[in-house]
């Protein structure tokens, strides 16, 4: 009987294990199974690109059809995983049972939904996939009155398209500035003033307690006793791991699917990839869950090499970026724990970085529209370089020259 390898799953992780397996020269049956009915495709330009309507669905496509088709894929989209059973090596999909040798968790993440009366009013949504952003366009009117519910990345970046596209904009945000998690004051400060002086109204430290109709419309109530009219709501409150089918499965869940230094789960025959997973990683020294696409693609790259014995642990310092207006934000490293932190360049002219150290040692980077920082400071992170914190925030000092010199080139 051939081997058998399902992926369930239809996202940057399920391409990469694809891609990966067939390179490696595994020659059995591969089933790739996704609830959506579209081939793997990029997810970050949902919320930039595609849904200011300047790419087609097709490019957002990983692989084009005829990929699949030439490497023997076998293509279950539009279909759900229902259930697996570890111990019999089958699994069920749209009723049918199937039998897998290997199987790779890929489900990625669902979107973090809003805990209050009205969340699933009509002209009310989410953005995590093709549709969500297409049922998004048809609200996308210039002169409606938007409301963004949520000041992280992907709040910011509906916005931006928003009041670039001539939408009347209000973001709310329940903390006491943007994309607190992630970013430091600073770059919130930054983007707050950029998002205002682009028309978009900022209303901090404000949550929604109920949405209602009002007429054509809707109403939102809010934690500080307003009201807010609008045509369309978006929220971005955030995304949870997709870890159903692993549970009742029975596979050991923490903030994730948890796997090894190789994605294997607790079952030495099941992977997990992506969003997902709940990884260790060496190089930060920590168990972590990533929502990124360069995680997802070097996972799923490690569970396949893996499968055919040729995997090295999975330990890679994680990057992420934002695009919103003319600004490109690029971040790299984990920026918490750290003992020193130094800006490089100049907020008013639009183009700086933040370096961020413990004792001497850079741990993570968060630059604007600073691409060579950001490119550089990469392999600084993963080679462990010891900088001078003050030769860096001196922008006279060319950044490739300290680069080099830490690196010892």
């Amino acid at each position: 009987m051939q081997d058998t390898i399902l992926i369930a799953g239809a996202g940057q992780a399920a391409a990469q294990a694809i891609i990966s397996l067939r390179h490696g020269g595994y020659g059995g049956r591969i089933i790739l199974a996704g609830e959506e009915p579209y081939l793997p495709y990029q997810r970050p330009p949902l919320s930039k690109k595609f849904l200011a309507g300047g790419i087609e669905a097709e490019r957002l496509q990983l692989r084009p059809e005829h990929f699949y088709r030439d490497n023997g894929i076998e293509l279950r989209l539009g279909s759900r995983v229902e259930a697996i059973d570890p111990a019999g090596h089958t699994a069920r999909i749209d009723g049918d049972k199937l039998r897998y040798d290997k199987l790779v968790l890929a489900t990625g993440s669902q979107v973090r939904r809003i805990p209050v009366p009205g969340q699933d009013l009509p002209h009310v949504h989410y953005l995590r996939t093709i549709d969500d952003v297409r049922g998004i366009q048809q609200d996308f009117l210039p002169g409606r009155r938007m409301v963004v519910i949520g000041g992280g990345y992907i709040g910011l970046e509906v916005a931006a398209v928003a009041a670039t596209a001539g939408l009347e904009v209000t973001v709310v945000e329940i903390a006491e500035r943007l994309m607190v998690r992630t970013v430091a004051a600073t770059i919130s400060s930054f983007y707050l003033e950029a998002h205002r002086a682009a028309g978009v109204d900022i209303r901090l430290q404000t949550g929604i307690t109920a949405i209602r109709r009002n007429g054509d419309g809707l109403l939102l109530d809010c934690t500080t006793g307003e009201q807010l009219a609008a045509d369309v709501v978006v929220a971005g409150v955030g995304i949870l791991p997709a870890v159903g089918l692993a549970q009742e499965a029975g596979l050991e869940c923490r903030n994730g699917i948890v796997v090894d230094e190789f994605c294997r789960t607790s079952d030495p025959d099941i992977y997990a990839a992506g969003d997902c997973s709940f990884h260790p990683n060496a190089l930060l020294e920590r168990r972590l869950r990533l929502e990124s696409v360069h995680n997802a693609t070097e996972q799923g790259r490690t569970a396949a090499l893996h499968i055919l014995g040729q995997a090295a642990p999975y330990a890679q310092i994680p990057w992420f970026w934002s695009d919103q207006y003319d600004l490109k934000l690029q971040m790299t490293g984990i920026a918490e724990d750290y003992t020193t932190m130094v800006m490089r360049g100049d907020p008013s002219r639009r183009a700086f970085a933040l370096f961020y150290f413990r004792d001497g040692q850079l741990i993570a980077v968060h630059a604007v529209n600073s691409p060579r920082e950001f490119m550089l400071s990469k392999k600084l992170i993963a080679d462990g370089a010891q900088l001078d914190a003050a030769a860096v925030a001196d922008s006279s000092v060319p950044f490739k020259d300290l680069a080099e010199a830490a690196l010892g080139r």
